[in-house]
């Protein structure tokens, strides 16, 4: 019984986790909501937000070419995927002042997509 519930403990992890490392095929799907305003190429510009290649591990407020929000510039954020999900979810809440329209993903596992997706834009 004891090996039962902990197999099923395991299984459970194990999914969870899955889910939270999320899908980048789904994920540039999903990204096609934000390609409105961002772009995604290597050496592109900008849109009418900043281009998103290589934003993971990225300073926020540091994209070249890119007229940032004060709030954005002094957020002193780092993009991690834990920080990208935070702030795709909720903008507002994660650098309150920003200029981003979008209010956010409502949906984890397509947030968690969307940064898998970012996280292959080396």
């Amino acid at each position: 019984m004891v090996r039962l519930v902990a197999l099923g403990f395991s299984i459970l992890i194990a999914s969870g986790v899955a889910a939270q490392a999320g899908d980048a095929a789904k994920g540039k799907s999903v990204f096609q909501r934000c390609a409105i305003c961002h772009t995604v190429e290597k050496g592109g510009g900008n849109g009418l937000g900043p281009n998103l290649f290589g934003v993971v591990g990225r300073k926020a407020g540091t994209a070249s070419g890119f007229s940032y929000s004060a709030a954005m510039k002094g957020s002193g954020i780092t993009w991690t995927p834990d920080k990208l999900s935070a702030y795709v979810t909720h903008p507002g809440a994660i650098v309150p002042g920003n200029r981003m329209a979008f209010a956010g993903i409502g949906n984890p596992e397509q947030v968690a997509d969307v940064v898998a997706y970012l996280s292959t834009l080396k």
